[in-house]
């Protein structure tokens, strides 16, 4: 195999198919992720602080895979049963940790990630202990357990699901079903959180709300980002439909932070805050953005929160779903405060602006190399695709892009294809290596329809589709503005990370 154009390191990837076949009696998932780290990390440099690499330390790294594997022997995270009562009687016998601390619960259909990280940024900024749970990762399980703003270490990883086992199997024993590898991933949470202590956990939920396996909280402040088509098969085929799962994070007497919203869904969302009681704060009335404009690495915003206007606030992340993603996250820490409320002052705007400031999220509009520039983005639904299309179109000043595509098989394909058609010269389409992925087949067929036959290249490997679409956009020259983005998934999106030397 080739290097990929403008690497001059050896390539990394001969033996990439090899250790995916040996791990066949495990999660796909995991496979791919691991063998992408065993593969590059010699490639990859000093580990990011919110993308670890693999353990240093063999046996670290060897307990850490047992446990993965233990993990990937349950049930998926695509796999359910809709009901909360495992994860019910698994925080019964460990003495109901996630009652320990107060928490803030983030649902909706796009930006949930992007939101927790911003808030727990903002808590963290005004010195409370914060703890993170958000899904999926990245590129590391470990990234979803985070304390103070960090992934836990793969040692505590280890020593939390030791902790928490002898309980977990006794849950199991009692129920129709096992615990799945989310429940007993969110269990481990609650778990550490509980034994940090922290001041407040920041709690993304896997999926919907009301039978979520998050949803044994009872959040002081419910947040739900917008809410679009996703998940149809599970949550419902309207908006309104599915907002009415997600309306179940929303307890007695909460604060519920509203993001803009399809009129069916907010209708939805208002009358079952009304039904508990609950205090409504709703973007574009008592918060929103004021003013945006484009920034070097980034965007310079005015906010409006619920104590008044904080002006001159620096974010270091592409496009205005991210400045209403602020937005939203500014409301739910002032409500989490109490401002609006108890106190009228507005949050100190320095403490504010250094918390915006020092915000990451990786995978979404990611820049991981230069010459030609590699954007990776996990957008994966429609909706989701239309905001990086626009967010790409302001802050970035391509005149070539190309799109490496490799989306799930349970997706709107075409609905995500069709947004980004207006942007991609060309479109290299691709699958992941998970049982998850569209046959890249499959996916060129829905892409001619989009973009023509002219416009599509099929490279079913991740690194031949990174070649090929680095070679189409360096074609532009070296000082011109060809550029690549990597989309469609976040699986897709990790493994992009791992092949181009991230972590």
């Amino acid at each position: 195999m080739s290097e990929i154009p403008g690497n001059d390191q050896p390539d990394p990837l001969d033996s990439f198919d090899e250790i995916i076949g040996a791990e066949t009696d495990r999660d796909p998932d995991l496979a791919v992720i691991e063998a992408g780290s065993r593969t590059l990390r010699t490639q990859g440099g000093p580990p990011e602080g919110d993308v670890p690499a693999r353990p240093a330390d063999p046996e670290v790294d060897k307990a850490l895979r047992e446990v993965e594997t233990e993990l990937a022997g349950r049930w998926g995270e695509t796999k359910l049963e809709p009901s909360v009562s495992r994860i019910a009687a698994l925080m019964d016998v460990l003495g109901e940790p996630q009652r320990a601390y107060p928490s803030i619960h983030i649902t909706g259909t796009n930006g949930k990630t992007s939101t927790a990280r911003m808030i727990e940024a903002l808590l963290g900024a005004f010195e409370l202990r914060t703890g993170r749970y958000t899904s999926p990762h990245v590129q590391s399980i470990t990234e979803r357990i985070s304390l103070d703003g960090a992934p836990i270490t793969a040692e505590r990883f280890i020593e939390t699901y030791q902790d928490i086992k002898p309980y977990v199997e006794m849950v199991d024993a009692s129920q129709e079903y096992r615990l799945s590898f989310f429940e007993v991933l969110t269990g481990m949470a609650y778990a550490a959180f509980a034994d940090a202590p922290v001041d407040v956990a920041v709690v993304e939920v896997g999926m919907g709300g009301s039978w979520d396996a998050t949803n044994v909280i009872d959040g002081d402040v419910a947040v739900i980002t917008p809410i679009g088509l996703d998940h149809t098969d599970r949550l419902g085929d309207t908006t309104g439909e599915i907002a009415g799962e997600k309306s179940g994070i929303i307890k007695q007497d909460a604060t519920v932070i509203l993001a803009q919203q399809p009129v069916d869904a907010a209708q939805v969302l208002l009358k079952k805050a009304v039904e508990v009681d609950a205090t409504v704060a709703r973007e574009g009335l008592e918060f929103g953005v004021v003013a945006r404009q484009v920034a070097v690495g980034g965007q310079l915003l005015t906010l409006r929160g619920l104590g008044g206007e904080y002006p001159e606030v620096y974010l270091p992340l592409h496009g205005a779903h991210q400045a209403h993603n602020a937005a939203v996250a500014l409301a739910a820490v002032e409500a989490f405060f109490g401002v609006g409320a108890q106190r009228a002052e507005p949050l100190d705007i320095d403490t504010v602006r250094k918390a915006f400031a020092a915000v990451s999220s990786p995978g979404r509009l990611e820049v991981v190399r230069r010459s030609p520039t590699v954007v990776l983005d996990a957008a994966h639904n429609p909706a989701g695709a239309e905001a990086t299309a626009e967010a790409v179109r302001e802050a970035f000043d391509f005149t070539r892009l190309i799109g490496v595509v490799g989306a799930s098989a349970d997706k709107n394909v075409r609905g995500l294809l069709e947004a980004f058609e207006p942007i991609f010269a060309e479109v290299v389409v691709t699958q992941n290596s998970t049982h998850r992925a569209m046959d890249a087949d499959e996916l060129a067929a829905i892409a001619v329809e989009v973009f023509g036959e002219e416009r599509v290249q099929v490279e079913p490997r991740l690194p031949e589709a990174l070649e090929a679409a680095i070679t189409l956009a360096e074609e532009e020259g070296e000082f011109a503005g060809g550029g690549v983005l990597v989309t469609g998934s976040v699986i897709t999106v990790g493994e992009a990370r791992l092949l181009l030397g991230k972590g």
